[in-house]
């Protein structure tokens, strides 16, 4: 009982929670997209929301706590990808860009807002250096997801195997990753492409497509090109 007074008469003003515990949350998503999850510490992620450091663990625990409650949060995306693949599917004449479309469209959207870029940019260096500490929270999220896709490509081409479409789908997942935290178009390009520029995301939709079909050809009858 003395320590729960004690823990009480420490914690933050009720009124002020709230902002708090989402500023924490948002320094560590962006520390964390910037220089990773093993490069950033405690003291940083309170720093950056301008908090004492034990609140940090007031409110989210420990580190890995946090890294999965910045998942958690975003949840949300997860299920608008797998909802548009489930009505891609549902449609007359399901198409693999269809469900490229489902695939890639949210997370192109979700990079272009003020609110997702740090966690569309978490999920692709963390996708990209993975880790055993990270790998888990990743596999529980996205693995599931994955497989639907995954699935989805092996019902939209039966005549090869699903191991294929798992391949497909690993090359499409680096296309997209690029693509989110790629800054280099810019010089490549003589400064005529903006990095994440949202013009740029049906044609990234169209190469993921027709890189998928290359690698899972059907005759041209089955589908009709977008």
């Amino acid at each position: 009982m003395p320590q729960t007074r004690a823990r009480r008469a420490h914690a933050p003003d009720a009124a002020s929670r709230p902002d708090r515990k989402a500023a924490i949350l948002l320094a560590a998503e962006k520390l964390f997209a910037q220089y990773g999850y093993h490069a950033v510490s405690i003291r940083q992620i309170a720093a950056e929301a301008g908090v004492p450091p034990a609140l940090v663990g007031y409110y989210w625990g420990a580190k890995h706590e946090m890294f999965h409650a910045i998942f958690a949060h975003w949840r949300s995306t997860i299920d608008e990808r797998l909802s548009l693949l489930r009505a891609a599917l549902d449609g007359p004449r399901p198409t693999v860009h269809d469900v490229v479309q489902a695939f890639a469209e949210p997370v192109l959207q979700l990079r272009a807002s003020p609110e997702g870029e740090y966690y569309a940019l978490l999920v692709a260096r963390e996708l990209m250096y993975r880790t055993p500490d990270t790998d888990r929270v990743l596999a529980e999220m996205f693995d599931p997801m994955a497989h639907a896709f995954i699935d989805a490509l092996h019902q939209l081409r039966p005549e090869w195997p699903r191991a294929r479409a798992a391949w497909a789908y690993q090359f499409a997942m680096g296309a997209l990753l690029h693509h989110l935290v790629d800054y280099r178009v810019q010089r490549l390009s003589n400064g005529e492409n903006t990095p994440n520029d949202a013009a740029a995301a049906p044609l990234l939709i169209d190469f993921i497509t027709a890189g998928i079909q290359a690698a899972l050809p059907t005759p041209a009858s089955k589908e009709t090109p977008p």
